[in-house]
């Protein structure tokens, strides 16, 4: 069985990152923001901003504030879940890819709304996405590597950090190939 991640990790690396950048935690700044009578969203990343907190620690402290939405709260199963729910027939084209990126070394697979990303400790090296009904893609970061073959535009993916994607449509899409790229971004990005 693959760990499939969603909202928990990101949100502790958030808050160290706050700890690190300001030397408190989440429970002390939300402690000052209550006490600043701030109403609005946008005036509390100014209120943050001018005190150098800013990025992934102030979408945390804006989330303390205002709330999570609901696809942060969610379990990484469920968020998977609902990305396929339609579509149950591209569910096995996910299931081997994420097998794949699992047997690579170090590599985290973490659920977000709409699409799956696959991560070194470094940064994120591709991405899995249910694009349309009949087809998912898996968006690569391979700097210099430019579209022919297999590989096509990542444009569609709306993602700049991603330069290429593999269509696939079957299972057996999920072949030797498309192994050999996913290891080939995930060794790029380490």
């Amino acid at each position: 069985m693959v760990e499939v991640t969603a909202w928990e990790r990101m949100r502790g690396w958030s808050a160290d990152l706050l700890r690190r950048r300001t030397g408190e935690g989440v429970e002390e700044w939300n402690r000052r923001i209550a006490g600043t009578g701030i109403a609005t969203e946008d005036e509390l990343r100014a209120w943050l901003a001018g005190r150098g907190v800013t990025g992934y620690a102030q979408m945390l402290l804006v989330m303390e504030r205002f709330g999570y939405p609901d696809f942060l709260t969610a379990d990484a199963s469920a968020l998977v879940e609902r990305q396929y729910a339609d579509r149950p027939a591209l569910r096995p084209v996910y299931d081997k890819v994420v097998t794949l990126a699992a047997a690579l070394d170090g590599v985290e697979v973490a659920a977000r709304k709409t699409y799956v990303t696959l991560s070194t400790p470094r940064r994120k090296f591709a991405v899995l996405k249910a694009t349309t009904k009949t087809r998912v893609d898996l968006g690569l970061r391979l700097d210099g590597v430019e579209p022919a073959g297999r590989l096509e535009s990542a444009k569609v993916l709306r993602d700049d950090a991603l330069t290429v994607r593999i269509p696939l449509r079957f299972p057996e899409d999920v072949d030797e190939e498309v192994a050999g790229w996913l290891a080939r971004a995930a060794g790029l990005n380490r």
